[in-house]
């Protein structure tokens, strides 16, 4: 006798229907059909079958160990297909079974799908604005560094006698020029590539900020280095100089 006829033997001799059953066991009617049929694919799983197979033997007065027993022999040394398996155990669903999207899922997909076009589209239009083309003559030799033609400035003078001047060739400085009688003459800034020119009658006197970044010519006579970059001077300069 198979576990399902010991159901429906034992529901019998208890003088219950099926839907007696049904109603002192909680479970429904169509799967106790299906279990006496010994049918326990659509239990749950094996766990939950057993608690159905103990809930059964107590509503029916037989020893649940008896149904436990039966169901080890007859239903776990059956050869099952792996996808019957995995169904029973609700790890995947049966194959012709429909499965409902919620709309929120499918939503949130349509959300995503739009912002991923939208940074493509946006990604695309960078790299593919037009290239320029740069027009070359013929003849023109590459330099590596551009020059800078210097920037001469009116000259500042109080009289004639001994003429400076001061450019900033490779960097700005700051700068105070007086003469001999102690009048200033120009305190301040001289940006990269510009000139000043200063004349005195007697003699001038230079403070510079930055000597490594200026050359000075005195009296039409290109001067040496002054100094190294960052470096403050004091020179002095007159008519022999």
């Amino acid at each position: 006798m198979s576990l399902g006829s010991m159901i429906t033997k034992a529901r019998k001799d208890a003088g219950l229907s099926i839907d007696d059953l049904s109603a002192a066991t909680n479970i429904r009617t169509s799967l106790l059909r299906q279990i006496e049929s010994d049918n326990f694919s659509q239990c749950g799983g094996e766990t939950y079958a057993r608690g159905h197979l103990r809930n059964l033997a107590t509503k029916l007065c037989v020893d649940p160990q008896l149904f436990l027993i039966a169901f080890e022999d007859e239903q776990m040394h059956v050869n099952r297909s792996m996808q019957d398996l995995l169904v029973e155990n609700s790890v995947m669903r049966e194959p012709n079974e429909s499965r409902k999207v919620s709309w929120k899922v499918l939503v949130a997909i349509s959300i995503s799908v739009i912002l991923i076009v939208g940074i493509a589209q946006v990604t695309m239009s960078e790299n593919s604005s037009p290239d320029i083309p740069i027009a070359v003559e013929e003849n023109a030799q590459p330099t590596s560094e551009p020059t800078t033609e210097p920037v001469d400035e009116p000259m500042v003078s109080s009289g004639d006698g001994v003429k400076v001047v001061i450019t900033a060739t490779r960097a700005k400085s700051w700068l105070f020029i007086s003469d001999s009688n102690g009048q200033t003459l120009f305190s301040g800034q001289i940006p990269q590539g510009v000139s000043k020119s200063f004349s005195a009658r007697e003699q001038l006197n230079l403070r510079v900020g930055n000597a490594g970044g200026v050359d000075l010519t005195v009296n039409g006579k290109k001067v040496d280095s002054i100094g190294i970059d960052g470096e403050v001077v004091n020179l002095s300069y007159g008519v022999d100089s």
